[in-house]
């Protein structure tokens, strides 16, 4: 078994790597399908989130053996990258790799607890009148990240948690490790592909478009076009 630590939680080690024996008999479950999620409560009355990524096929757990790093790995490596570039995500506190007849078997990843009970699915088959400050947020995280060669591979609404406190839009980016981080420049038309799995209507993505693109100086029409365009193309293809 292998255990990687955020030295900030050092203190929680133990526990951790308990996550074995206790994942299921603490807590409470917040999604259970491929992979479970659970929210538990540390020691030290931190409130975490644990994900158990599925037990691959044979061929994937060879090749998150010996060829590249397993999903709970990335997505900690993810979250580090993402804290250091000031992009709203829950802090990574550790991931551990199960091993059986020396080949990955279950993984962990534990991180901070976010509370925000929202999500983007909710903007499906909904106007925006009165959400327009939640897109613009939603806008300018996602242009930051552009910005800083940050590329989100599963940008899809539920991956989008968000909340409003005092009248203050508070947003993060969840189920990161599927990411990319590019050495050149994203253009207008990768970044405009980058919302294509998100859900709305029509009013939803040219008011996406517009704050992206004033944030990052492109043509405001062309942005709008280029989003509309690539949506309507992926969900095209998956009716």
């Amino acid at each position: 078994m292998l255990t990687t630590v955020n030295p900030k939680y050092e203190h929680l080690r133990t526990w951790i790597e308990s996550m074995p024996q206790i994942f299921t008999q603490e807590g409470k479950c917040l999604f259970k399908g491929r992979n479970e999620v659970r929210r538990l409560t540390a020691p030290d009355g931190t409130e975490v989130c644990v994900k158990r990524y599925g037990i691959p096929s044979l061929p994937q757990r060879f090749a998150y053996t010996y060829i590249r790093a397993p999903k709970a790995q990335r997505a900690y490596s993810n979250a580090l990258r993402l804290i250091a570039s000031h992009i709203p995500t829950p802090e990574p506190i550790a991931y551990m790799i199960v091993k059986s007849a020396r080949l990955l078997s279950d993984s962990y990843l534990v991180t901070t607890y976010c509370p925000y009970p929202r999500n983007f699915y909710e903007f499906r088959g909904h106007g925006i009148e009165g959400h327009e400050p939640i897109i613009r947020q939603l806008a300018y995280t996602v242009a930051d990240m552009h910005m800083q060669h940050i590329y989100h591979k599963d940008l899809s609404p539920g991956n989008l948690l968000f909340d409003i406190s005092n009248g203050r839009v508070q947003l993060t980016i969840i189920d990161i490790n599927r990411m990319a981080f590019p050495s050149a420049t994203i253009g207008i038309k990768q970044a405009c592909r980058n919302f294509a799995r998100l859900w709305g209507n029509d009013d939803f993505f040219m008011l996406l478009a517009e704050c992206y693109a004033e944030k990052r100086g492109f043509s405001v029409a062309l942005t709008q076009q280029l989003t509309l365009r690539y949506h309507r193309r992926y969900w095209r293809f998956r009716k």
